[in-house]
């Protein structure tokens, strides 16, 4: 059995678990016993009434956060010419054509996001089983296959705070939102802005309640159940 630290059980006094917290309140208990050595990464956990094995149930999508994540996100393009230039001057940490696709069949993945234009999809293509099970594979659905006139958008959003989100088998969605050194205002905006996406990508098909429950967690914290009705009401849905 794991050995649990001292300042982990002083947080779970913190939190009772039969209650549902406003949004508020929640991020405040967060910030409050987000207390390791370093700045903790915030999550969200939330549950959706969807049966993924549905296709028209399978949500997944992108969206900005309005303060990022927190996190120096490193963006590779595969592009050539004047997409591979845009590129750049958007800010790409890497941008190349067979060169990078050759480092990345010899085990180089030390980038945390790719974008390809559509020219290069055939090329990408061949190291999609290296890129695909790591999350790193661009997908056109998430907006990271574009046309090359769009490519420094891509860049940007991405460099800016975009998170990319797929429902797991259990119909949960996991997500950072944040670190736990933005301020509790910061926090909430990110949640709220990533929620109002969900409630938008809602399927016709789902039936009953759609957004069932939602916690929040620090890296090295307790999770902090959301009162989902104050949720949507902060999403503004």
């Amino acid at each position: 059995m794991a050995k649990v630290s001292k300042r982990y059980l002083e947080a779970r006094k913190r939190v009772d678990n039969t209650r549902k917290y406003s949004l508020e309140e929640a991020v405040a208990i967060l910030k409050d016993t987000a207390t390791a050595g370093f700045d903790e990464t915030v999550d969200v956990a939330i549950r959706l009434g969807v049966n993924p094995r549905h296709a028209d149930q399978m949500i997944r999508g992108a969206t900005g956060l309005p303060h990022g994540t927190g996190k120096t996100v490193r963006v590779l393009v595969f592009a050539q010419g004047d997409a591979a230039k845009a590129a750049q001057e958007a800010g790409a940490d890497f941008v190349g054509s067979d060169e990078l696709i050759a480092k990345i069949q010899g085990g180089w993945l030390d980038f945390d996001k790719a974008v390809a234009t559509r020219d290069m999809m055939g090329k990408v293509g061949r190291i999609g089983r290296l890129l695909g099970p790591r999350g790193l594979m661009p997908n056109p659905k998430v907006g990271t296959v574009v046309a090359p006139e769009h490519v420094a958008k891509a860049v940007t959003d991405l460099k800016g705070g975009r998170i990319d989100f797929r429902v797991e088998k259990a119909g949960i969605i996991h997500a950072p939102v944040g670190k736990a050194s933005m301020s509790a205002e910061q926090i909430q905006d990110n949640i709220t802005a990533l929620v109002s996406e969900l409630m938008r990508l809602k399927p016709a098909s789902a039936k009953g309640t759609y957004l069932r429950g939602m916690a929040v967690s620090s890296t090295m914290g307790v999770g902090v159940r959301v009162d989902t009705a104050d949720l949507i009401r902060a999403a503004g849905r």
